[in-house]
């Protein structure tokens, strides 16, 4: 009796074993921890929503961004005519100018934030598991670089090179990919050490091959983390490039040419300053809230 009473029991452990769920891996733990934070996933739709807006809005909107209406100038938000932003100070619509201004803010800062990122690990990731003489000359360049003003600089390049897209992007990244160095060369540090690389030396593996091989993909956490701080920067530094002159120029517009030009009438018409700037906040609030996100549901401290 005593046989198949303990036969009976681990038949039904075996069954529960059996027709229990598989585990989850850790970035579906990190989704589904990510999903319960109401402010990083109300962010992140917000997010999704204005820049789908951006994309597809003007196209359903009877004006075009840089045709001026003389007759219009400085209307306020109104139903008449279609100019629910009002117009600026040259009868253009406000809210087309919007959309497009953030589809450029968004596309600055998406680019110069992926190159950056790309720089930034290749630098980090190279200088920290080599190490000796090659990290500290390479981290020496770094420091060099962190001594040199960088709104100053990106200032410089944006006078000499021009003021095109591309060339915004280009003086943005040249010094925004630091930081992300940085931070890769520390965890690189402590990665290297461990057994799946010391293994990966023994078998004749290639540095190349280890670094992006195996590195690289144990980073994509702080990575993620860190470009997600990295995008409302360089939106930010856009921004105060167009204000002072020096970003987007005419007709193309942005988030900052917009906030720059509504500083300008602010005291006639306010909602030229007031809706740009809305936009803006809300975009570097979002990106703000799903970082803290992130951070939360990839801390290992939390699985």
């Amino acid at each position: 009796m005593l046989f198949f009473t303990r036969r009976n029991a681990l038949v039904d452990q075996l069954t529960q074993v059996a027709t229990a769920p598989p585990g989850r891996s850790p970035w579906a733990d990190a989704r589904a921890r990510f999903m319960r934070n109401r402010a990083a996933l109300a962010s992140l739709v917000v997010l999704l929503l204005i820049g789908l807006v951006c994309v597809v809005g003007p196209a359903f909107l009877p004006y075009e961004f840089d045709t001026a209406d003389w007759d219009a100038m400085k209307l306020p938000p109104s139903w008449q005519g279609m100019h629910w932003w009002g117009t600026d100070e040259s009868g253009r619509d406000l809210l087309v100018r919007c959309l497009i201004g953030g589809r450029i803010s968004l596309m600055v800062g998406l680019l110069a934030t992926l190159a950056s990122v790309a720089i930034g690990i290749a630098w980090g990731a190279t200088a920290g598991f080599l190490g000796g003489k090659i990290d500290n000359f390479m981290m020496r360049i770094v420091d060099m670089m962190y001594a040199i003003p960088y709104l100053l600089i990106a200032i410089l390049l944006v006078t000499i090179l021009g003021r095109e897209f591309y060339l915004v992007v280009l003086a943005i990244t040249a010094f925004s990919w630091m930081d992300m160095a940085r931070v890769v060369r520390g965890q690189t540090l402590s990665l290297r050490t461990m057994e799946f690389v010391e293994a990966a030396r023994a078998i004749g593996v290639p540095t190349r091959r280890i670094i992006f091989n195996h590195i690289v993909p144990n980073l994509l956490g702080v990575v993620v983390i860190y470009t997600t701080v990295t995008v409302p920067s360089v939106i930010l530094t856009e921004s105060v490039l167009s204000f002072l002159g020096l970003g987007i120029q005419e007709p193309m517009t942005s988030w900052g040419v917009l906030i720059e030009d509504g500083t300008k009438v602010m005291e006639v018409a306010p909602w030229m300053l007031l809706f740009p700037g809305a936009l803006l906040s809300i975009t570097l609030y979002c990106f703000n809230f799903i970082g803290d996100g992130l951070r939360d549901a990839l801390d290992p401290k939390e699985r």
